[in-house]
C-alpha cells in the first residue's frame, strides 16, 4: 500500500535528514556537548560554574531551622514543607534545639479524607458519563498524594498534630506507591458499584449508607499499610535553656572536687495522654487559619486581584474547594520578604524540576545553560509556561532565608527541602531572584503581612474554576 500524497507531505524529509546531520557535525560545539551530554547526561554537561559562582550561600536575612526532614519516594512534599513552617515555630516558641512531627499521622488521616470526599464526587456527579470531562478529573487518582498548603490546613484543624516519635514511618509512608495503586483501584471498583446501583434505581439514601460501608474497608486498607494512629500519646522534650547552667555548674561541681553527673538536667516539657488536637493548639504559636496561599499567575484569562476556587479540590469534604488569591509579582515578593524579615518561614510551590541541579543544590537559569548546551533559547515565559502546561506547579518547599543587596532587593533565597541531606547542600537549596519570579508560583503568606488591598480579596465572592483551567497543580 503506497502512502497518499498528503501524507507523504507529513513526514520527515530524508533528504533535510541527511542535511540536519551535515549541520551538526560540520560544528565543533555540537560535538564537544554530545560528547558531555553522553557521557555526564544534561544537566551535568549544563552545569556553569560561573552561574553558581554567583550564588554565594550566605543570606543576610536567615532562619534557624531544625535537622532537614526526607520525604523519601512519596507525594508528601506538600505536608513536609508545611510541617517543616509550623515546626520552626515551635521550636523558637518552646526553646527546642530540633523537633519533627509526624509526616504519617497526617498521611493517613489524608487518604481517609480523599477517599471519602471522592466517593462523595461520585454520589455528586452520578449521571456524568464516565467519559465526561469531569468525571475523568475525578476518576484521575482519587487519593494520590499530592496537595496544596490548604489541604494540610483543613487536615490539622480536624485531626491537629503529632510528634514523629508518636507516629513514626512506615514501608508505606517512606514508598507510598503500592500502597495507593490498590487505594485507588479499590476507590474506583466502589465507585462503579455506586454507579451501577444508581443505575438500577437506588436512592440515594442507600447509596451514602453504601458509601460509609466502603470506607470501613478504606480504614482498614490504611491501617494495614500505616499502622492506626494514636487518640493520645505522652510528649517528652528538653529544652536548650538550660544548657549555659549546667556547664557552669559542671565547672563548679569540678573545682569543689565532686564527679562529674552525666544525667541530664535540662528543663523538661512533659505531657501525658494528650490528643493531636490539644497538641496543636496547646505546642504550635500559629494558627494555620491565619494563612492565605498568594498565586502569581500573570495570565490574561486570570486576571490579578481576584480570589480564584479550584472546583473538585478538596480533601476533606465539608471544609470545601482550594482558593487562592492572585496578585502581581511585585506584591507577592514584598509578602514574602516581609515575611521572612520578620523572622518566619514561608511555604511555596513551584516548578522544582526547571534549571536545577539536584545534588549541588540550585535553582537557577544561569547555572543550568541547556540553552548553551543545545544551541536553543528556551523562550516561554510564566504565563505561557502555565498556561501550556510547561511549568506548573509540581512541589512545595520551604523558604528560609534570603539576601538583600544593597538598595535592600532580594537577589537569592535559601531553600530547605524535603529530600534528605544527601541532597543539595546538606539539604539545602539556593534560587535565584530571578528564578523565583519565573517559576515560583505560590507563597503562604500570614495575613498581618498582607497589604491592605491584599486582605481586603479575602472577603470578595471567588472566581470559580474548573480543574483543568490553569492556575495551579497539587504539589508532589
Amino acid at each position: 500500500m503506497t502512502e497518499s500524497k498528503g501524507n507523504n507531505e507529513k513526514a520527515i524529509d530524508r533528504r533535510l535528514l541527511k542535511q540536519y546531520a551535515e549541520d551538526f557535525n560540520a560544528d565543533r560545539a555540537n560535538l564537544v556537548a554530545a560528547n558531555a551530554a553522553v557521557s555526564a547526561g544534561v544537566l551535568e554537561a549544563a552545569a556553569d560554574y560561573r552561574g553558581q559562582r554567583s550564588l554565594p550561600r550566605d543570606f543576610s536575612i536567615e532562619l534557624k531551622q531544625g535537622s532537614i526532614t526526607n520525604q523519601r519516594r512519596s507525594g508528601r512534599c506538600w505536608m513536609f514543607a508545611s510541617l517543616n513552617t509550623l515546626r520552626y515555630e515551635l521550636m523558637h516558641a518552646w526553646n527546642l534545639d530540633d523537633f519533627e512531627f509526624s509526616e504519617t499521622y497526617l498521611f493517613f488521616w489524608d487518604a481517609m479524607e480523599k477517599s471519602n470526599t471522592y466517593l462523595e464526587n461520585v454520589l455528586a456527579t452520578l449521571d456524568e458519563p464516565t467519559d465526561s470531562r469531569i468525571f475523568q478529573e475525578i476518576n484521575d487518582g482519587p487519593a494520590d498524594d499530592g496537595g496544596w498548603w490548604q489541604m494540610f490546613a483543613d487536615l490539622v484543624n480536624k485531626y491537629g498534630l503529632v510528634p514523629k516519635n508518636a507516629y513514626p514511618e512506615s514501608a508505606n509512608s517512606k514508598d507510598s506507591d503500592a500502597f495507593k495503586q490498590y487505594l485507588n483501584s479499590k476507590l474506583r471498583e466502589f465507585a462503579a458499584d455506586l454507579r451501577d446501583r444508581h443505575a438500577a434505581g437506588t436512592s440515594i439514601d442507600e447509596l451514602r449508607t453504601l458509601k460509609d460501608e466502603d470506607m470501613s474497608t478504606v480504614y482498614r486498607m490504611c491501617a494495614i499499610a500505616l499502622g492506626e494512629p494514636p487518640e493520645t500519646f505522652d510528649f517528652l522534650v528538653r529544652t536548650s535553656d538550660d544548657d549555659k547552667k549546667d556547664a557552669d555548674s559542671d565547672r563548679k561541681d569540678k573545682k569543689a572536687g565532686k564527679p562529674k553527673s552525666g544525667k541530664d538536667e535540662r528543663r523538661q516539657i512533659r505531657e501525658f495522654g494528650i490528643t493531636p488536637v490539644e497538641f496543636y493548639r496547646k505546642y504550635v504559636p500559629l494558627d494555620v487559619n491565619d494563612l492565605v496561599t498568594l498565586c502569581n499567575v500573570p495570565m490574561e484569562s486570570r486576571p490579578f486581584n481576584r480570589r480564584y476556587r479550584i472546583r473538585f479540590t478538596a480533601n476533606v469534604a465539608e471544609a470545601g474547594d482550594m482558593e487562592f488569591i492572585n496578585v502581581p509579582l511585585d506584591v507577592f515578593k514584598k509578602a514574602a520578604v516581609d515575611q521572612i524579615s520578620a523572622g518566619h518561614p514561608i511555604w511555596f510551590a513551584c516548578d522544582c524540576t526547571q534549571f536545577s541541579l539536584r545534588s549541588a543544590g540550585y535553582f537557577d537559569c544561569d547555572s543550568v545553560r541547556v540553552d548553551q548546551l543545545f544551541g536553543t533559547e528556551f523562550t516561554l515565559d510564566k504565563a505561557q509556561g502555565l498556561e501550556y502546561g510547561d511549568s506548573p506547579s509540581d512541589h512545595a518547599m520551604t523558604l528560609t532565608g534570603v539576601n538583600l543587596d544593597a538598595n535592600g532587593r532580594p537577589n537569592r533565597w535559601k531553600v530547605e527541602n524535603s529530600w534528605g541531606k544527601d541532597n543539595g547542600d546538606d539539604g539545602y537549596y539556593v534560587a535565584s531572584d530571578a528564578w523565583f519570579d519565573r517559576y515560583v508560583t505560590e507563597i503562604i503568606i500570614r495575613r498581618e503581612y498582607l497589604d491592605e488591598a491584599t486582605r481586603a480579596l479575602l472577603a470578595t465572592e471567588p472566581v470559580e474554576l474548573d480543574p483543568w483551567e490553569p492556575l495551579t497543580k497539587r504539589s508532589r
